[in-house]
């Protein structure tokens, strides 16, 4: 990816992202609160703190700055997503955002929640 693409994402709100990572889910007949579960594993925040990020239209840089807890299992997230391999980028902004795809994903592709939560 390119900077100002990177820079796009770091300006892109969680809440303008967060209804398709619903609807992926759902639309495989997994729930919102796995989606939530999900967000919560990679980043510590609880639902609170998710519903005050969603409804301030924080964006991704601020999200993932100002996250509780980073997983110390994040790095154990590997693959492909959006044709980069997510090991392999160098942004760790942009890295943490195709984390979160990449979790969603396995979610929608019907992997179990201790496969995708790395139990």
């Amino acid at each position: 990816m390119n900077a100002k693409n990177n820079e796009r994402v770091y300006r892109m709100s969680v809440a303008s992202v967060y209804p398709h990572y619903i609807a992926k889910a759902e639309k495989k007949s997994r729930t919102k609160a796995e989606v939530d579960t999900i967000i919560s594993w990679l980043t510590g925040y609880n639902e609170e703190e998710l519903q005050r990020v969603l409804d301030d239209k924080t964006d991704f840089e601020t999200f993932f700055a100002n996250a509780p807890k980073m997983n110390p299992n994040a790095s154990k997230i590997t693959g492909v997503i959006c044709g980069y391999r997510v090991e392999e980028i160098d942004d760790k902004v942009i890295q943490q955002v195709r984390y979160l795809d990449k979790l969603i994903d396995e979610l929608a592709k019907g992997k179990a929640m201790e496969k995708i939560l790395r139990s």
